[in-house]
């Protein structure tokens, strides 16, 4: 995939301690800020990604709220 160049401006003191962790992990300073842009993405979308999940393992039955305690036995014990 095509990199995109950007310009951004950063405090003194936050250029300098990106600086010192890029080098640290033996990376550029703009990999080190690609990697961190991708996590800071991840994390936002994951609260949506959660919401996918609702309603996947429907079974049909009515009553889960009053018998979710006995259901988990028999699942169990399968």
């Amino acid at each position: 995939m095509a990199k995109r160049k950007i310009q951004i401006y950063l405090d003194p003191e936050v250029h300098q301690d990106l600086k010192e962790r890029a080098r640290e992990e033996g990376i550029s300073l703009s990999e080190l800020i690609r990697r961190m842009a991708k996590d800071y993405l991840r994390k936002e979308a994951a609260p949506k990604d959660y919401l996918a999940l609702v309603g996947l393992g429907q079974s049909g039955k009515t009553d889960i709220a009053e018998k979710h305690d006995e259901y988990l036995v028999q699942g169990l014990s399968k």
